[in-house]
Parts: structure tokens; C-alpha cells; sequence
């Protein structure tokens, strides 16, 4: 067995080198990626020493039977909380599931009692000999490591790795193995402990999730970057309930001490009666649990550029040429071009752009505004990336490359491209127009403060056009706006998701209402207040929304909210 801990050189997720110390455990270093901020241990512990950790006594550590079937109620409970959320994201249960790190086989019993065809894979010998009795089904658990079980391509409809990934010591090769036996649009469902959680925030490297046998450390974007890059799409992230009771804590924090909060819970179970110890209690402590569904790889990651066009004749044939002749080293580009029945010659020039295979045109009856127009392009677009171009001249096709190298590395998931962000502020200046320039920039200013507040967001330019993302970002988010509050819609509602955006500076000229500027100095700014006052009390159903989609693509007759 081998002695020797493994180094890694670079990060498992984005293959960054910025591996920087963070803590030490007992003799054990941990660094942090300074590009995705992935936390965990380097140099790795090794066989030997993890070996020595998952002995029997891991798998089966309550000393009684009626201690161990307390937990087994408990983790029953548990499972029956993933199997719904499960069942809300799949559209229904059934099929064929495997779960990776089965233990005793909790999970599947609850699983099989649903109608699913259940598997397992568990390393321990004792908990996959406990797994096969409990389910009546020896040819179901494989005992060993998944690389090393004999299981067929793509046989499986779900996969749950509840408490697994954090284990393993290379995440994203652990996760091509998942998505290979996985049917195309199978689920995987992950459950770990999240870096983003409020315990991992208030005990910070004295986390009780901070333990030798836990290799790496997520936090709900980073976690969501490896998915993508190992072909998992359509994704949801939901905080990780469990059901508990403060006995099991309290042998817990007795296993793992936690300065003061062992001590806190040996107080506890002085005071508490025995029968409130062992109510079970659900609770959100320290993770988080993924969803997505498998997709093929593509050879070649691909941008969406979305160009919304209404009345640009001086400059929308100039814009298509330099997106035609853009090149991005690795990454294939779509033009998305969503014309609005303009009345200067606009849609005549587009439709002559249909010829390139690059291009699709979409051509609307009419105009309903930049931000239909917008979602328009974002219901047609089929890239890995999303970036919303203006059919203007007022940003520069050259920092393209700048703004898509972070979501191309899985380093981060929206990018803002900030006008103000450079060694100097944008001011907008018009020429003999020194009053509208001003109430243009007093504007900007105001309304991204307010926007700031509201939010707790520290940006500079949230209004920038340039927004780029990743798609499947946009999966369980629907939009209404239609004007240019779209581009406080599609910004709040990402970071309400979880992703928070980076800001890079973006070369940016403004051009005047005399150039073609459409925002409206009177009406739009009102519509922008409404926006933000309506974002910040609107709450966010993202299992609703996937629930309503999931019945238009099976063609439920029920009729749809009203846009």
C-alpha cells in the first residue's frame, strides 16, 4: 500500500497553479485555488494513512443495536428529503439508480420503497454485506472502489453521491466515470459539505467538516465549474438538509472535537431531557446538494453571441462583419441576431447575414423592447456561453477574449465587462450637451449604489452590457422585463442564484441620443426603480420554475403564467 502522499501541482477543477497555502490541520497543509477557490489538502494523505481511517469502525461506529437503528431512522428520514427534491427536479421517480458510497444500503431501501431499480457501490466489506441483507438483493451492491467495479455504459437514469465527492482524489476523473455510466439527460445528484455554509463561515479551519479523510472542500460555484467541465449541465443547487437528532451531533463533535461547541454540546446533553436527544430534527448545518443532468462532451466549447437589433442601419452591418471575422483561440462562436421589425433598413441588412452558417437570424413582428429581444436570443441559443453584444459601436470586439477566459478555464461562471473598471471611469461626454452628460453619469452613480445596497453587491458597472455567463446558468430562472430593466433582471436574478459576478475592465465609447442612444431619460428610469423594487422582495423558485418547463416539453395543455 502505498506510503507516499500525493502532490498536486495544479487544481483539479480550473488547473490553476495558484495553489496557495490556507491552514494546517494536525500535520496536514491546506491550500486554496486563487482562481476558483477550492480548498484542499496538498500534499494528500496517503493509502496508508486513509486506509487506517476507513476501518470497519468508520462505517459502523454506534456501540448498541438500538443506537445503530436510531440512525438508521435518521438517515431514512434524510433520504426520503433527497428523494423528494430528487423526484421534483427528474419529473417523477423511477428508473435505475446507483448510489456511489452506498454504506448500508439507508439510501436504497428509501429508494426502492419509491419504485426505483436500485444499485450500490460501497468500499467497506461489513456495511455491503449489511446492504445486500437489508435489500434482499445480493447481485445489487458492488463492493469496492466505482473505477474498479464491472458496471455498463450508460445504464443508469440517476446517480447519488450523497457525502462522496469530498473523498476522492481526483473529483473531475470521478466524475467522467458517473457521467459514462449514466444514460444521456441522467441525473447525478451530489451532496457535500459546502465551504459557503454558515458553520463553515463562523468556525472557519476549526470546521467540523475539516477532517483527513475529506480531500477537497467546495463552495456552490466551484462545485457547479467541475460539473460543467465534466459534462453536467442543467444544474440546481438547493441548501443540504438533513434530518439530525442532538444525540447523533453530540457523538459527533465527541468524534470530532470543535473548540467551544464540544464543550457546548456536553452542556447540552447535561440539560436536555433524553427524549428531546434523540428527536429527529431537520436542519441545514454545513452542506449543500447539486443537481444536474448528463450531456454529451462537446469537441469544442462554443459563445452565443446575442445581438438585439431595432433601428441600426449606420452600424449593424459593421458589427456582424467584425463578429464574423472574430476568432477566439478553443472556442467556436454563434451569432444570434434578433431583429424587431425595424423601419430604416435594418432587417434588410440582417437577412443577408443568413447565409453564413454562424449566423441564425430571428426575425420578431415587432418591437417590445431590448430585453424581449434579449430573451428572445437566450431561448435560441444552443452555446456553452452566453454574451450579449449591442448592435453599436460603443464596445470593443477585442476584449471578447479577456471576458470568456475565465468561464472557459471553469474559473468562474458570469463575468460583467466594467466600462469603470480601468484606470479611469467612463464618463459619458457629449458634445455641447454638458447637463444631459452629467444627469447621464449622476444616474449611473445612483442607481448603482441603490442597486448595491439592495443587493450586497460591490460592483462598479452592473449595467454594462457586456454580461457573459455561462447558459445553463439561466436553468430555473424565468424573465419578464422587456425594456432595459432586462439588464437589472438578468443581473439580480444570477446573483439571487448564487453567482457573483467578476468585474473586468472593457475598453467603451459612448455614443449620444443624437448616435441612435434609445434609453428613454424620462421613462425608463422609473421602470429601473419598479425593477429593483420588485427583485428585491420577489422570491426565486427554482424547482417551480424546472417543474413548469418540464411540463411545456411534455406537452401539458395546462396553460402557462402569463410572461
Amino acid at each position: 500500500m502505498e506510503t507516499q502522499r500525493p502532490v498536486l501541482s495544479t487544481c483539479p477543477i480550473c488547473e490553476s497553479r495558484r495553489l496557495y497555502y490556507a491552514f494546517s490541520y494536525q500535520e496536514y497543509r491546506l491550500v486554496r485555488c486563487a482562481d476558483c477557490a477550492l480548498l484542499l489538502f496538498n500534499p494528500q494523505p496517503s493509502d496508508a494513512e486513509l486506509a487506517a481511517i476507513y476501518t470497519e469502525a468508520y462505517m459502523l461506529s454506534e456501540d448498541t443495536e438500538a443506537a445503530r437503528l436510531q440512525v438508521a431512522e435518521m438517515k431514512a428520514a434524510t433520504a426520503r428529503r433527497y428523494l423528494d427534491l430528487l423526484g421534483h427536479y427528474q419529473g417523477g421517480h423511477g428508473g435505475r439508480l446507483l448510489e456511489v458510497g452506498c454504506g448500508r444500503g439507508d439510501f436504497l431501501k428509501e429508494a426502492a420503497a419509491v419504485g426505483y431499480d436500485v444499485f450500490g457501490v460501497e468500499i467497506s466489506e461489513a456495511a455491503s454485506t449489511h446492504a445486500r441483507a437489508r435489500l434482499g438483493r445480493p447481485e445489487a451492491i458492488f463492493q469496492g472502489q466505482i473505477e474498479d467495479v464491472t458496471l455498463p455504459d450508460g445504464y443508469f437514469d440517476v446517480c447519488v453521491l450523497a457525502d462522496v465527492i469530498e473523498h476522492t482524489r481526483n473529483p473531475a476523473a470521478f466524475l467522467m466515470h458517473v457521467r459514462r455510466l449514466l444514460k444521456p439527460n441522467g441525473v447525478v445528484f451530489v451532496a457535500t459539505p459546502s465551504l459557503d455554509s454558515w458553520s463553515a463561515r463562523m468556525l472557519q479551519q476549526n470546521w467540523m467538516e475539516i477532517k483527513t479523510e475529506h480531500l477537497t472542500y467546495f463552495d456552490r460555484n466551484n462545485i457547479q465549474h467541475l460539473l460543467h467541465r465534466t459534462g453536467f449541465r442543467e444544474m440546481l443547487h438547493q441548501p443540504g438538509w438533513k434530518v439530525l437528532t442532538f444525540d447523533y451531533v453530540a457523538h459527533h463533535f465527541e468524534r470530532f472535537p470543535v473548540p467551544l461547541f464540544s464543550r457546548l454540546i456536553r452542556i447540552g446533553q447535561r440539560i436536555l431531557p433524553a427524549k428531546l436527544q434523540k428527536r429527529q430534527i431537520p436542519v441545514v448545518a454545513s452542506g449543500m446538494v447539486v443537481l444536474a443532468r448528463s450531456m454529451p462532451l462537446p469537441v469544442r466549447q462554443k459563445v452565443s453571441v446575442i445581438v438585439a437589433a431595432y433601428n441600426e442601419a449606420a452600424t449593424i452591418e459593421q458589427v456582424l462583419n467584425l463578429l464574423l471575422k472574430k476568432k477566439i483561440p478553443d472556442l467556436d462562436m454563434e451569432i444570434v441576431v434578433v431583429e424587431s421589425n425595424s423601419t430604416d433598413g435594418t432587417r434588410e441588412i440582417v437577412q443577408r447575414f443568413e447565409q453564413y452558417p454562424q449566423v441564425q437570424v430571428i426575425l420578431e413582428d415587432k418591437p417590445s423592447g431590448k430585453g424581449h429581444a434579449v430573451r428572445t436570443g437566450l431561448r435560441h441559443a444552443t452555446g456553452d456561453f452566453i454574451l450579449i453584444q449591442d448592435a453599436d459601436l460603443e464596445y470593443d470586439l477585442e476584449d471578447y477574449d479577456v471576458l470568456l477566459e475565465p468561464l472557459k478555464m471553469h474559473r468562474e461562471a458570469f463575468v460583467l465587462g466594467s466600462r469603470h473598471g480601468g484606470t479611469a471611469w467612463k464618463m459619458r461626454q457629449f458634445t455641447g450637451q454638458p447637463i444631459l452628460s452629467m444627469a447621464l453619469n449622476f444616474g449611473h452613480w445612483f442607481f448603482t449604489t441603490l442597486v448595491n445596497i439592495c443587493f450586497g453587491l460591490s460592483l462598479r458597472d452592473p449595467f454594462t452590457m457586456y454580461k457573459v455567463f455561462r447558459r445553463d446558468c439561466l436553468h430555473g430562472l424565468r424573465f419578464h422585463c422587456n425594456r432595459f430593466d432586462f439588464d437589472y433582471e438578468l443581473l439580480v436574478k444570477l446573483v439571487r442564484k448564487g453567482y457573483r459576478p467578476i468585474e473586468i475592465p472593457v475598453n467603451y465609447h459612448s455614443r449620444s441620443f443624437k448616435e441612435g442612444k434609445k434609453v428613454s431619460m424620462w421613462r425608463d428610469p422609473f421602470n429601473w426603480l419598479w425593477a429593483i423594487a420588485r427583485l428585491r422582495t420577489e422570491t426565486i423558485d427554482q424547482l417551480a420554475e424546472i417543474e413548469r418547463q418540464q411540463k411545456l416539453l411534455a406537452g401539458d395543455n395546462q396553460p402557462a403564467a402569463k410572461e
